[in-house]
């Protein structure tokens, strides 16, 4: 299939950019056109922290929704946009500010440890978030004999109980993406590709994290390639992620672990997030010349969300 023509529409959205003191975000998992247009390219918390550092009047975040209620956190006089209101989170749905409001009253006394994979109402009522890069450090430095609630992501919470020796509870949410990947798929990768290196994502489940060599976030998986030069590398998270891994170290090889064979028999090559690629040039055109969709949050929600940002901030 040939691929389309979109310069004209690039150069555009950057004409935008100057004429509006506008700032481009990309989460990784994007699609690699909208990574090309973007200023920054990275993970939610990152970007985020980029772009407040910034003279921009406009953020643009290209990612989903959270992420963009965590820039309007740390830029609260910013003007932040999404490209599309519809790109939501199977995460962050899973624990949503009620859930977690019943949680906490079931475990009074309990400090709550959240991925920052979560709404900034559920951070309102967060002691403290962690990112998958820094979950570790920053759990090790909470008081020893705290009992933790640790949410929503399950599969990060049992790694890092089991690397630090926490018995932390878990609640059992887990991102969609990363919960389609099978040992078996990494398995037939392995005897295809012998010698090549397995990086995994913290969300994965504990056996396909035991296959890996290389496990943490998306942007440990970058430092690692890049600072590893020509190998195959067999990588488990979303397949958003090698358009970077490949742009930045073109000697080396990148396989993405297909998801399970579906109820239907066909299995796909790569493992998506359909509410990342509903982020198109075509909707970040169009969210930059109406400057909308508009992401706000509730002054007294944001006032209670930013406090567990800088506690992590503290300890990591």
């Amino acid at each position: 299939m040939e691929k389309k023509d979109t310069s004209a529409l690039k150069a555009e959205i950057r004409r935008m950019c100057r004429e509006k003191n506008a700032v481009v975000l990309a989460h990784y998992y994007t699609v690699g056109e909208v990574q090309e247009v973007a200023d920054f390219v990275g993970d939610s918390l990152a970007l985020a922290r980029k772009a407040a550092r910034t003279d921009a009047d406009i953020i643009v975040m290209c990612g989903v929704h959270f992420m963009a209620e965590t820039c309007k956190l740390l830029s609260p006089d910013k003007l932040v946009l999404a490209p599309d209101l519809e790109a939501g989170c199977s995460l962050a749905d899973s624990c949503d500010a009620d859930d977690l409001r019943r949680w906490k009253a079931e475990h009074p006394g309990y400090l709550v440890v959240q991925y920052v994979n979560t709404t900034a109402a559920t951070k309102a009522l967060t002691d403290v978030v962690v990112t998958s890069g820094n979950a570790e450090k920053v759990v090790s430095q909470l008081p020893k004999d705290a009992k933790i609630l640790f949410g929503p992501d399950y599969n990060l919470g049992n790694y890092i109980n089991a690397v630090t020796g926490r018995d932390m509870e878990l609640w059992n949410g887990g991102c969609h993406v990363h919960e389609r990947f099978s040992c078996d798929e990494i398995a037939k990768l392995k005897q295809e590709h012998p010698g090549a290196v397995v990086m995994a994502h913290l969300e994965c489940k504990a056996p396909v994290l035991a296959m890996a060599e290389v496990k943490g976030s998306t942007a440990d998986m970058l430092r690692y390639a890049q600072g590893h030069g020509a190998q195959t590398y067999i990588v488990a998270t979303e397949a958003g992620i090698l358009h970077e891994l490949q742009r930045t170290c073109p000697e080396c090889t990148f396989i993405p672990v297909p998801p399970e064979v579906g109820e239907g028999g066909v299995g796909c090559q790569c493992n998506e997030c359909q509410y990342m690629k509903l982020n198109t040039l075509e909707k970040l055109y169009e969210c930059l010349r109406n400057e909308a969709p508009v992401v706000e949050v509730a002054p007294e929600i944001a006032v209670e969300a930013v406090k567990p940002i800088n506690r992590m901030l503290e300890l990591s």
